[in-house]
């Protein structure tokens, strides 16, 4: 884990914003920020519900919106922004993207692919590796997951 900076605090408000977003269309509040060299080139948050799609996920749709800003599937040189750790779909999806480092909020006890269940981005078994920060403005990001599981039960 490296310590989290500045710009992993701004652009982690950035992935909030989106996770408002989705929390506001009835979504499990989680949003996504891809970075390169210090300019987003995709944010997105979750969609499942309004997509009837289960892998929408806030991660894998801005992945594929910054493939078609790159006009390439690798994305080295990249950080993410998420809100909540990434499951095991979409920690795959960051090694095959050729991501470079995720930057997350809370864990995940529950679904985890990063840290809490499974430890895939640091797998070495696998052909890519992605450099992880966890707990960027946790206590946020989780208060807003809390929030949205309190008024549905």
């Amino acid at each position: 884990m490296n310590a989290q900076t500045e710009e992993d605090i701004y652009f982690m408000k950035m992935a909030q914003e989106e996770a408002l977003l989705a929390y506001k269309a009835g979504e499990v509040p989680v949003g996504a920020i891809v970075v390169r060299d210090g300019q987003v080139l995709a944010r997105a948050h979750n969609l499942r519900e309004a997509s009837c799609d289960p892998s929408a996920h806030a991660e894998i749709l801005a992945l594929r919106a910054s493939t078609e800003t790159s006009d390439t599937w690798r994305l080295s040189g990249t950080t993410i922004y998420v809100t909540l750790e990434p499951c095991v779909m979409c920690s795959g999806a960051l090694i095959n993207a050729r991501v470079s480092r995720l930057v997350y909020g809370c864990r995940d006890a529950k679904a985890g692919g990063v840290d809490s269940l499974y430890s895939l981005l640091s797998d070495i078994r696998l052909n890519h590796q992605v450099t992880v920060t966890a707990g960027v403005l946790e206590e946020d990001c989780a208060a807003l997951l809390r929030q949205f599981f309190r008024e549905r039960r």
